[in-house]
């Protein structure tokens, strides 16, 4: 399982001829689940979806498997996660057909129907909710096609107001945290760089990323939220880098530090991976429709050999996110 993205597989999902390939924009409370990928006996976000789909198209083949944009680690909640399924033509008739009750809401698109029926399932636990589904452009995919995921970390140090409605969201810490020493931090690790300190490690997968956004902010309540963006985040990146600035925030660590970790480039235990209930996945950006097929294959080419050798750029200048809104 991954904190963020599982990257041990390179493999792309074309869609299947005679199929209809349907985006679903989801969000999540990931507090009672193990994570979003499959497992047997274990509660996770795909397994209840997957088991959604089952139910409503029983009647009409194998149900479809979802492909995601980011597989999130349990506890760890979305707001704005991505997926991608192909239906067949079939299934795809069977949400649009106007007897028994099957489209009450008049849908004229099989994505906006599947969306409200998924709802429908859903609905009875409440904590996952289909935000939109929508007919995917050509050469969609919801994990390779993606130019940057966005994740937030909410934090309540001793200053902050604790606020009890955000329990399952926000990590609470015991003792004030500098917020500008770990914002100095965060700008410090932002670019393309090997973080194979801050990453677990995994067979076949590569722990070079560009950090193309890193921020802190301290809301008027007090409360600390990390925003990250990169072009894809490896197993407990996210967590890790959250955790480096806290201790620098603390002082327990030099403002510096958490860049000479990174260049030392080994697994180390000098700070700590936060808790998984105060990270969100908040955004999946991609590229305008006619760039989305050569993304995607772009993507699983540079994600192939794990093994190739790392050239660290001369120069780079991250974007600057400022409540959640990317500037330059």
């Amino acid at each position: 399982m991954a904190d963020e993205e599982d990257e041990t597989s390179s493999t792309l999902h074309p869609p299947l001829e005679g199929t209809r390939r349907i985006r679903l924009d989801i969000a999540y409370d990931g507090t009672d689940f193990n994570g979003w990928g499959r497992q047997p006996n274990l509660r996770t976000v795909q397994g209840d979806i997957e088991l959604a789909l089952s139910s409503i198209l029983r009647r009409y083949g194998p149900p479809p498997t979802l492909v995601v944009a980011g597989r999130t680690d349990a506890g760890v909640h979305a707001t704005g996660q991505v997926a991608h399924l192909d239906l067949t033509d079939a299934q795809a008739g069977s949400l649009l057909r106007p007897d028994r009750g099957r489209n009450r809401g008049g849908e004229r698109d099989a994505g906006t129907a599947l969306a409200r029926r998924l709802n429908g399932i859903l609905s009875q636990k409440g904590d996952i909710v289909i935000s939109r589904g929508s007919l995917a452009p050509v050469g969609f995919d919801a994990r390779f096609g993606a130019l940057w995921r966005r994740y937030s970390y909410r934090l309540a140090d001793q200053t902050a107001v604790r606020n009890p409605l955000h329990r399952v969201n926000t990590t609470w810490h015991h003792s004030r945290l500098d917020g500008d020493a770990m914002e100095a931090a965060a700008a410090s690790l932002c670019g393309l760089h090997d973080f194979a300190a801050y990453c677990k490690p995994r067979d076949g997968a590569t722990t070079i990323r560009t950090l193309q956004a890193f921020t802190w902010e301290r809301a008027v309540d007090g409360v600390l939220t990390a925003r990250l963006q990169a072009d894809a985040f490896c197993h407990s990146m996210v967590r890790a880098l959250v955790g480096a600035c806290v201790l620098v925030g603390a002082g327990k660590l030099a403002p510096g530090d958490p860049v000479a970790l990174r260049e030392a480039a080994e697994r180390t235990n000098a700070f700590m991976v936060m808790p998984a209930r105060g990270l969100t996945l908040t955004q999946v950006g991609y590229p305008d429709d006619l760039r989305l097929a050569a993304r995607a294959a772009e993507t699983r080419q540079r994600r192939g050999p794990a093994h190739r050798a790392f050239v660290p750029p001369e120069a780079s200048v991250p974007p600057r996110i400022a409540n959640g809104t990317q500037v330059s």
